[in-house]
């Protein structure tokens, strides 16, 4: 427990800020996060932090792709291209799609008679 002055304010772009400072002398371990900050209307504030997010690791990479397999078993392809490049968009997606699913035939041992006819 801690004394000391909390100023709520607002940004002319609507965001708000809160600063609070200590009135005391406090040995207290430095930290930044994401928080979950909630005000009630008597003026109680609220705050959580958020756990940091966990990113899923890529499995194959290409130039514009990876799959990776997330949190909940399910896998994901990604792949990003830049706007202007929208005419190799097609040759690229299908280039690097069947690169990475080759890697995962071969990483795998996956059977791929019914894909092949």
């Amino acid at each position: 427990m801690v004394e000391g002055l909390m100023t709520l304010g607002k940004l002319e772009t609507g965001l708000r800020t809160l600063d609070f400072q200590c009135c005391e002398d406090v040995q207290a371990e430095a930290f930044a996060g994401n928080f979950k900050v909630q005000g009630t209307r008597d003026g109680n504030i609220y705050m959580m932090e958020k756990p940091k997010r966990k990113r899923n690791t890529p499995l194959f990479r290409e130039d514009n792709s990876s799959l990776s397999q997330g949190q909940n078993k399910r896998w994901y392809f990604y792949f990003s291209l830049d706007e202007n490049q929208l005419e190799q968009l097609p040759e690229k997606l299908i280039r690097q799609a069947t690169a990475i699913a080759m890697k995962c035939i071969l990483e795998y041992e996956l059977d791929v008679k019914s894909i092949l006819i």
